[in-house]
């Protein structure tokens, strides 16, 4: 019996070694197979996205993990007579200038691999109207007094040979507006906010620069955000940001009134270029000028901080400018609303300095350069964060346009199903 017992005790002890043994075994193998399938899927996911509705909680799932894989909406082209758009380019400015995003998308839109070839399997519909490339004889800006009735013959076009806009009242068609204040269409921002958006023109998906977080009339209408245009080719021109020698501290060159009641009788900038051109013009370490000629982009290339004060509007090409060659932008805009916050995040890349808070500017940077500038540097010196902000012809991906699609396809998933304002 106590043979018996003893063979029984250890056959009960071989028993429980083996399954220690077998549990360890079966999580090494489980672990295996979960880190093959993840590693598999994700591979698969990158190279092909995933087509699911969007009401399953995969795609949020999905797009949590990988923002960028989300699919872009299917956009139809409209074929406008050339009176509303290739007549421009005449002039090739009408390209270039800091308003020739519209330009620039419709562009890439031509060859954007989800253009549209049939208008029924569009998810949106781009009107290609130039209207910031009639310029002025006398001063060479923009005249917009021609910019509503352009428009709006061209509404009166699609609308007239097409079902599409009058279906949505025009909810899912797309225009461009990149001058000061958007669709108001004009210079003055007291003009622009009693003109307000065309009433056409208010149920459509506006791409604007002007963009602030309090309420105005110039935004009502539903609007992507978008950069003012800077050539791609910018980031050619000079050397990579990180081997740039920046001797300058702070660099300006543009309009800056000694006498800011100009002859419109206007107070140009809320006075903010003004008191920087007095409180800093005799200080060795600012490098301003009055106006924009010279070697503009050689100096901000030099430089580590590049102001960027509100104009007439808030927004400024600088912005762009500046991360484009790697210099630091010093927001001076209360209020201002930047394009792509999630792609560029700006509070990393950039310092803001209130309007009120320009006198102490200097000190305000030199605290910057003091404690954390190289971490913002960094930051300012990811390619992805130049690629976000400039208009490639055609569009690449993580380039301004592609961001665009992006926020359509975000207003797509949002506004199913369609109901009229």
């Amino acid at each position: 019996m106590k043979v018996t017992a003893r063979r029984a005790q250890l056959h009960h002890q071989k028993a429980l070694q083996l399954w220690k043994y077998y549990k360890w075994i079966l999580w090494l193998a489980l672990s295996v197979y979960l880190f093959l399938t993840t590693t598999s899927s994700s591979s698969s996911f990158l190279s092909h996205p995933l087509h699911l509705k969007p009401n399953l909680p995969a795609r949020a799932l999905i797009e949590a993990r990988e923002p960028s894989s989300s699919p872009l909406p299917k956009v139809y082209v409209y074929e406008l007579p050339s009176r509303y758009n290739k007549d421009w380019l005449s002039d090739p400015r009408c390209g270039s200038h800091l308003f020739a995003s519209e330009v620039a998308i419709h562009q890439a839109l031509l060859g954007y691999p989800g253009r549209a070839v049939d208008p029924n399997d569009a998810d949106f519909f781009f009107v290609p109207v130039y209207v910031s490339c009639n310029f002025s004889t006398p001063n060479g800006f923009p005249s917009l007094h021609h910019a509503r009735p352009l428009l709006s013959s061209a509404v009166d076009f699609v609308s007239s040979r097409f079902s599409f806009w009058n279906r949505s009242h025009g909810r899912d068609h797309v225009v461009v507006a990149s001058h000061d204040y958007g669709a108001c269409f004009h210079a003055m921002e007291d003009v622009a906010m009693a003109d307000g958006i065309p009433e056409f023109l208010e149920r459509s998906i506006i791409l604007q620069t002007f963009g602030v977080r309090s309420p105005h009339p110039c935004q009502r209408a539903e609007h992507v955000l978008i950069p003012p245009y800077v050539p791609p080719g910018i980031e050619d021109e000079r050397p990579a940001p990180e081997k740039a020698r920046r001797d300058i501290f702070v660099f300006f060159r543009g309009k800056m009134e000694v006498h800011p009641k100009n002859v419109s009788g206007r107070f140009y900038g809320r006075r903010v270029r003004t008191e920087i051109w007095r409180r800093y013009s005799a200080n060795p370490r600012f490098r301003l000028q009055r106006k924009r000629s010279g070697d503009y982009r050689a100096e901000m290339t030099r430089s580590v901080f590049c102001l960027c004060p509100l104009g007439w509007a808030p927004w400024s090409p600088r912005l762009v400018e500046s991360v484009a060659l790697g210099c630091v932008p010093v927001i001076i805009a209360d209020d201002i609303r930047l394009p792509f916050p999630e792609a560029v995040r700006w509070p990393e890349i950039s310092v803001t300095v209130a309007e009120a808070d320009v006198g102490r500017l200097e000190a305000t940077l030199d605290h910057v350069a003091a404690t954390n500038l190289s971490a913002i540097q960094r930051n300012l010196w990811d390619p992805a964060r130049r690629r976000s902000l400039l208009f490639h012809r055609p569009t690449e991906q993580g380039d301004a346009t592609w961001h665009v699609l992006r926020a359509l396809e975000g207003m797509r998933r949002r506004r199913r199903p369609w109901r009229p304002r």
